[in-house]
């Protein structure tokens, strides 16, 4: 048996390591190995410290910030790149449509989402209940092969379901 400086305890009968400091090289995102004199002293491994403030992507957005975000996503998925010659709009919601079931699925999961965020910053039901209608005819009829692409681009439904919710907005009291 060789001794790696490592403890093993036993977990219902199978062994577990827990190493009590690193051994090897370490390597970093490029494929180069990192000596140890290029760490800072005071790292002791890899952690993220997020702070409570712009930096933290994992914090509470505000509504302007949450609408922001919705609007760029509607933007990516339906109207980003314009067909050169000509000035029809399409987004990658048109793009992924052209996989055949999975990409209208992936699509139309990511819109659901958008409906999701929708009744997250407080939408009623009633404006809701339109969005998923929308995400619902815009799958629907995105299953079907070459016309269902044509549709994807045409309809815009993200682009809808976020001009819904904006006007929605506009009409509530700020707090």
């Amino acid at each position: 048996m060789v001794s790696t400086g490592q403890s093993t305890t036993y977990d219902a009968g199978r062994p577990r390591t827990r190493a009590s400091s690193a051994h090897g090289p370490i390597i970093d995102q490029d494929g180069f190995e990192v000596r140890p004199e290029q760490l800072r002293p005071d790292m002791k491994g890899f952690r993220f410290d997020f702070e409570a403030g712009a930096n933290n992507p994992f914090a509470n957005l505000t509504r302007e910030q949450r609408l922001a975000r919705l609007d760029a996503l509607s933007q990516l998925l339906d109207v980003a790149f314009v067909l050169p010659g000509t000035k029809i709009r399409y987004g990658i919601d048109g793009l992924i449509g052209l996989i055949p079931v999975i990409g209208d699925i992936i699509t139309t999961a990511i819109s659901l989402w958008v409906v999701r965020e929708a009744r997250a910053l407080g939408a009623p039901w009633h404006l809701t209940t339109r969005m998923l209608g929308n995400v619902a005819l815009d799958g629907a009829i995105g299953i079907v092969p070459f016309v269902g692409d044509a549709f994807d681009v045409m309809f815009r439904a993200n682009v809808r379901n976020v001009k819904m919710l904006r006007k929605w907005l506009e009409k509530q009291p700020r707090l």
